[in-house]
């Protein structure tokens, strides 16, 4: 019986000088740096060994799921929110297909009435002008992603823009599909994956000056900071249409690294700049592409080739 009570002493004695080490210890002198989250949940000092944070909730489902099939029989929610619907996904949605819960076919009695309910389902939807407007422009938004074939969370950070352009009241005296593109390109910009003027007024229903116009605007009402394109970005689509190898790839990254060193980036289109890095490249690699081909895919003139290619070959040492 002795054992025992020793043992629940020393336990009670390594207690009290952990309590003791904690009162000693102030929060706000701990580094940051020093802070590890560990893959428990739990947040240690990694110096004194200290705990900060611990018992993490876990937000996910209580059940478990081994396949796709088992989590949507399993899962009892619906549609996450998405900021490219106007009313974020919340309202209710009438099925089209006229069946009821065990997929039988309903009365016509029946289909009359779903009708209806879904007619006015629609009209309810948006209840002012104001989500009208929001539910036309995020339409467009979605229509030119998918043309454009960027990926989903472009969309969402478009949406996110546009929303702050209409609580800011940035819309008026603009065209709602004039603001819905320059946010689009904004959030191309954002999230990496750059779209040329071109490329983006080719799917939009406004011409590029007013596009261009529109973004300069928005950007500088919402404080946008947009760090200027690295024409490396482009690199890789545009090797890839004109069917081009890894090794022109790399080279006319290298050529853009170089120069762009050296100051001749400044002020300069990054489209031509790299179509001209990737027109040098073809040539150095013995894969050539005539400036015709590479200006087409680029979606600029060949006199800005020809000039962005003797600034860089020059630059480089290269005699072309």
């Amino acid at each position: 019986m002795t054992r025992p009570t020793r043992q629940r002493d020393d336990r009670t004695r390594w207690q009290g000088e952990e309590e003791e080490a904690d009162e000693d210890v102030d929060l706000d002198d701990l580094d940051p740096e020093d802070l590890v989250r560990t893959a428990d949940g739990e947040l240690i000092h990694e110096e004194t060994g200290l705990i900060i944070e611990e018992e993490q909730i876990d937000p996910g489902p209580e059940w478990r799921a081994f396949n796709h099939q088992e989590r949507q029989e399993k899962s009892r929610v619906g549609a996450p929110t998405t900021q490219t619907m106007h009313d974020k996904g919340l309202t209710t949605t009438i099925d089209w297909k006229d069946k009821d819960a065990y997929g039988r076919s309903i009365s016509s009695r029946k289909r009359s009435q779903m009708h209806r309910l879904r007619k006015w389902q629609e009209r309810i939807r948006t209840k002012d002008a104001g989500e009208r407007n929001l539910q036309f422009a995020l339409s467009e938004v979605d229509r030119m992603a998918s043309a454009l074939g960027v990926p989903r969370s472009v969309r969402e950070v478009a949406s996110v823009i546009y929303r702050r352009a209409l609580n800011e009241d940035l819309i008026r005296g603009r065209s709602i599909e004039g603001v819905a593109t320059a946010a689009l390109y904004a959030a191309c910009r954002k999230e990496g994956i750059p779209r040329s003027l071109e490329e983006i007024s080719e799917v939009s229903r406004v011409e590029r000056k007013e596009i261009g116009r529109t973004y300069r605007y928005i950007s500088q009402e919402l404080g946008l900071e947009m760090k200027p394109v690295d024409p490396k970005k482009y690199v890789p689509r545009f090797c890839s249409e004109l069917d081009l190898s890894e090794e022109v790839q790399v080279k006319a990254n290298e050529i853009i690294e170089e120069t762009a060193e050296k100051g001749l980036l400044s002020g300069k289109s990054p489209t031509g700049y790299a179509a001209a890095a990737i027109y040098a490249a073809s040539l150095l690699c013995n894969e050539k592409k005539t400036q015709r081909e590479v200006a087409d895919v680029a979606q600029v003139t060949e006199v800005t080739i020809r000039n962005r290619y003797q600034e860089q070959i020059e630059a480089m040492g290269i005699h072309g």
